[in-house]
């Protein structure tokens, strides 16, 4: 297998990594990431004018990249500067509406890859533990004549959700509530009776908000794809979300690392580099080592992802797991190796370390995926 990336995804990655760089620094991206909007507008706009978007979709939906590789490329640049835009939830969202979407539907993605729209997964409930399947929102069909359904309950850490201006919301329309058959899913708009949304703060960065349905109505024009055969087009698009997630992890290893390696050269004690230090150059031999085992990993997750849905979805388990692993290593150990300054909220080092711990418990921490991984050899 060829390893290397295309020139057009190399010219892209140049062009990401020079922007992040120049116009992402630390103190920007920091005052953005504590702002009340949690990001920023304005860069949004430029990312899209970039086509770091367009990057996410192929040609048929209006983009110019789509594959598993696109998408790595995309995030590991966004890891490297802890970019906070809702680019995840516009990936997740996007290629669920170009999986399954009708014709009206699809309109909606010109909107998502020019920036002009932001539309938030809600899916996750305070319950589910990460399991895909368990879905407690509820759909029926109304009886009162003013609408095809009735949608009802509770989603918890909706990205962005303060700001979207529609919700994709996976509801059970039929069959117990782990069930894979009778999830539906519906785009909602924001404005809609019923829907209510309480944001806050995360602690990598960012807001989130916490999403309540009461007896929201909606038309048949709200459901994506069929009614109670919406596991396949989640698990896809989620499936997306996993290898972003884990390619946006190996940019902020890298950066973490190169902070350590540059702190070890020019810290000294005893009147010379602590890089110099034996025992010091071990422990960062071990964690090269590891890092390039964790991009070996999405590596084989990227070009699994438009494979048999069995593969695919190994290859997505085995990544997030390696990454959920690795992350927690390398953000310990390069805080170690930092000593006391590490800890501080001033070097962004401290940063880095946060958002890959919080990476591993967003779209299922490493026992989840281990276990699914265990689940998945045995089918």
């Amino acid at each position: 297998m060829n390893f290397q990336h295309t020139e057009d995804r190399r010219m892209l990655a140049d062009t990401l990594n020079r922007f992040v760089s120049e116009q992402y620094g630390f103190e920007t991206r920091d005052r953005i990431a504590c702002s009340a909007q949690g990001f920023s507008t304005e860069l949004w706009g430029r990312f899209a004018e970039l086509g770091m978007i367009g990057a996410l979709f192929d040609e048929a939906n209006g983009g110019y990249g789509g594959g598993g590789f696109d998408i790595a490329v995309v995030f590991e640049s966004l890891g490297r500067g802890l970019v906070v835009e809702p680019f995840l939830d516009t990936l997740i969202v996007g290629r669920a509406v170009a999986k399954s979407g009708n014709d009206a539907q699809k309109a909606l993605l010109g909107e998502l890859i020019d920036g002009s729209r932001i539309v938030a997964l809600a899916h996750g409930e305070p319950d589910s533990h990460y399991e895909l399947a368990r879905v407690t929102t509820r759909a029926q069909r109304g009886g009162n004549g003013h609408g095809a359904w009735q949608l009802s309950g509770a989603k918890a850490v909706v990205q962005h959700g303060e700001h979207a201006s529609a919700f994709l919301v996976s509801a059970r329309t039929s069959a117990a509530d782990e069930a894979e058959d009778g999830i539906t899913l519906f785009l909602v708009p924001r404005d809609a009776a019923g829907v209510s949304v309480r944001g806050y703060r995360k602690i990598d960065g960012g807001r989130a908000a916490e999403v309540t349905f009461d007896n929201v109505t909606l038309g048949d024009d709200a459901v994506l794809g069929v009614a109670g055969e919406g596991f396949a087009t989640l698990e896809y698009a989620i499936g997306c979300g996993v290898l972003a997630l884990c390619s946006e992890a190996v940019g902020a290893m890298d950066v973490a690392k190169d902070h350590t390696l540059d702190y070890l050269r020019t810290r000294k004690q005893f009147g010379v580099p602590i890089g110099s230090f034996q025992a010091l150059q071990h422990r960062m031999a071990d964690l090269l080592l590891e890092i390039e085992q964790a991009r070996s990993a999405v590596i084989n997750a990227a070009a699994a992802l438009e494979g048999e849905r069995w593969v695919r979805e190994r290859a997505l388990s085995a990544a997030k797991y390696s990454i959920g692993r690795i992350g927690a290593l390398v953000a310990e150990e390069c805080i170690q190796l930092h000593g006391g300054i590490g800890m501080t909220w001033e070097l962004p080092l401290a940063h880095y370390a946060k958002r890959l711990v919080m990476i591993d418990h967003q779209l299922g921490d490493e026992d989840h995926h281990l276990e699914r991984f265990v689940a998945l050899g045995a089918g």
